[in-house]
């Protein structure tokens, strides 16, 4: 379980308080105006920025002042986060080391997470040689060898078309039922939200929401998500 207890973040003139828990396995967007911090809650969660107040915790143990790379989580960006001058073996490879040399088991798992995203035979081209989609598959490959627990998306999909986002979404909601995985999605587009997420948590006005069930929400949104989602 992801608690996030009396959670504050300040930065400047702007802050956001979160306190409420999301259950283990589930599937939850997080929708809000533009500017409102669903970037920063989950920057924040990763631990990237440090909470002015408040805690954040997995399964009841205090990761606040834990390491972005020892917290129980994967996070993937609208960019991907791929070093171009990788191959895409090598950059699937680090999520389960950043060791250049892999043994030859690492290598089976890589090829095996390919295959698991579509992408076999591609382990040797580098990311340039690969479509907007080809890269997140990558990317999200990566996330898969990792299995950590808890999955955060900061629209990594955006930049795709309707029917590649899709296909993403069903991919990525596929993988966390297999492994069990807590997702946190931020998005813009309620169409996402509804095809991944059953539950909303909604960021606005300087609160990040307890999760709400998403069609719920959708249909009868209050005045700050109805006024960002036009009529």
């Amino acid at each position: 379980m992801l608690t996030l207890d009396r959670l504050r973040i300040t930065q400047d003139d702007f802050a956001l308080e979160a306190d409420f828990s999301i259950a283990p396995g589930a599937r939850v967007a997080v929708l809000g105006p533009s500017g409102a911090g669903k970037s920063t809650l989950l920057t924040t969660i990763a631990g990237f920025l440090a909470p002015s107040a408040g805690r954040v915790l997995w399964a009841g143990t205090d990761i606040t002042g834990t390491a972005p790379g020892m917290r129980p989580l994967s996070i993937l960006f609208q960019d991907q986060n791929l070093f171009p001058h990788l191959t895409v073996s090598q950059n699937i490879g680090l999520g389960i080391s950043p060791r250049p040399r892999l043994s030859t088991g690492d290598s089976r798992r890589i090829e095996a997470a390919l295959e698991r995203v579509g992408l076999a035979g591609l382990g040797a081209r580098k990311p340039v040689a690969l479509s907007g989609g080809e890269q997140g598959r990558v990317a999200l490959a990566r996330c898969l060898l990792r299995a950590k627990p808890l999955l955060l998306l900061d629209e990594p999909f955006a930049a795709l078309g309707p029917a590649l986002k899709a296909e993403m979404l069903a991919l990525v909601a596929e993988i966390a039922r297999e492994q069990g995985t807590t997702v946190l999605m931020v998005s813009h587009d309620p169409t996402d939200a509804t095809a991944l997420c059953p539950e909303t948590v909604l960021v606005a006005e300087g609160t990040a929401y307890p999760p709400r069930p998403t069609a719920a929400l959708l249909a009868n949104p209050p005045p700050a998500l109805a006024a960002y989602l036009g009529p």
